[in-house]
């Protein structure tokens, strides 16, 4: 594997020490792939349907040190063949149990075609089996836009942004991979696409959860965009290239920098309206050390603006983080654990604080953070989770 990509590089210039931390998680996430691989065949996904290729998660077991595999899932899935495919060939087959990462598109595609109880009905999980197909080179792609088009069918009302962003991003890498005709299916889509999502950032500082409308969410949380909701219209935009799409993406980069905590942090729930955060945790692992640099990377990549040092920041708190004495990268069974945590199983703390910043964005019931201090440890990881971490570290644009 390749630990000279040029964004490892600049990672090294800026923080040698976080570079030593993502070259090592990259050389742990080939070997963990395959032990998250589902038995062949075997099992359903949630729903109903065939076995995803990729389990759900891998769940550490209670006071061991073993993980354990539990569910499948398809858009997990899609992410691993997006981050495997940068793998040179012997890679993708020791990461992906004897696949190519195009051959695991195959797979995905082979779902879409699924009617009834087995159907594939979500539009993030149809845009990332697109996007998969578009960047493997697949021939299957033609029949992944169709199928696309008709998910995100004209006149569907709100979308939740995660999956805008998503389609925005199949539809831009099917685009570069001269797929895209004049069609509705084709570029008529994608400037549909690209609309909806820039228009989710007017009159706002960052993104909120839904975009084209509203309905999805509760009204007490409307004006609430979670950490993804805003890291994959960055990426998206920036991939897009055009001048309209770069300044989006920009501003909400710019907002998710000037919130990142002392220590790295990137945050969870934002105020959409003023950039201000409702409540920081959870913290995730992926967040740190592979989907905001994707996005970012990705935008100075494009021509925008570099935040490396942010970049870099963030994968030290991943290292040394502040909340807990324990480590979030044990090495063996899994990469990573997934996030630090409020010790509210019921999300108490984020509900009243959306709540709270709806009445006022200044109210944050600030007593919460005695009685629900930070510190609990999620021990799981995720597929999707090593598949981001490959995509941004290993992409060269």
């Amino acid at each position: 594997m390749n630990l000279d990509t040029p964004r490892l590089r600049a990672l090294d210039e800026a923080d040698p020490a976080a570079r030593e931390v993502i070259g090592e998680l990259l050389a742990q996430a080939v070997r963990g792939l395959p032990r998250m691989r589902t038995e062949r065949g075997g099992g359903t996904e949630r729903g109903g349907g065939e076995a995803a290729p990729f389990v759900f998660t891998m769940r550490g077991e209670p006071g061991g040190d073993g993980a354990v595999p539990a569910g499948q899932s398809l858009r997990y899935a899609a992410i691993v063949a997006l981050g495997a495919r940068l793998l040179p060939e012997d890679g993708q087959r020791a990461a992906l149990a004897g696949q190519t990462a195009a051959e695991l598109a195959g797979t995905l595609l082979a779902r879409l075609k699924d009617t009834g109880a087995r159907a594939v009905t979500s539009l993030g999980d149809v845009a990332l089996v697109c996007w998969a197909a578009a960047e493997t080179g697949h021939d299957g792609l033609p029949q992944a836009l169709e199928r696309l088009a008709g998910a995100d069918r004209p006149g569907r009302g709100p979308v939740y942004t995660v999956d805008a962003a998503w389609v925005v991003a199949a539809l831009a890498a099917a685009r570069d991979a001269g797929a895209l005709d004049a069609s509705a299916h084709g570029l008529g889509h994608l400037n549909k696409a690209r609309r909806r999502l820039l228009n989710g950032l007017r009159g706002r500082e960052l993104y909120a959860h839904e975009v084209g409308g509203r309905g999805l969410v509760p009204r007490y949380r409307a004006h609430v965009g979670c950490f993804a909701d805003q890291v994959y219209p960055i990426q998206a935009l920036a991939r897009l290239g055009d001048e309209e799409s770069l300044e989006t993406a920009a501003k909400a980069a710019a907002g998710v920098c000037a919130a990142q905590g002392p220590e790295g942090q990137w945050w969870w729930h934002y105020d959409a309206r003023t950039g201000g955060v409702v409540e920081g945790y959870p913290v995730y692992s992926v967040h740190q050390h592979a989907m905001a640099p994707m996005a970012l990377l990705d935008l100075a990549a494009a021509g925008g603006p570099g935040h490396m040092d942010a970049i870099a920041r963030g994968v030290g708190w991943l290292a040394r983080p502040p909340e807990t004495d324990v480590p979030l990268m044990p090495g063996d069974p899994v990469m990573t654990w997934r996030k630090v945590a409020r010790a509210d199983p019921r999300k108490a703390v984020r509900g009243a604080r959306a709540a709270a910043t709806m009445l006022h964005p200044r109210w944050r019931t600030a007593t919460l953070d005695r009685v629900f201090p930070p510190g609990a440890v999620d021990r799981e990881c995720r597929p999707y989770e090593l598949g981001w971490l490959l995509y941004s570290w290993l992409e060269d644009r």
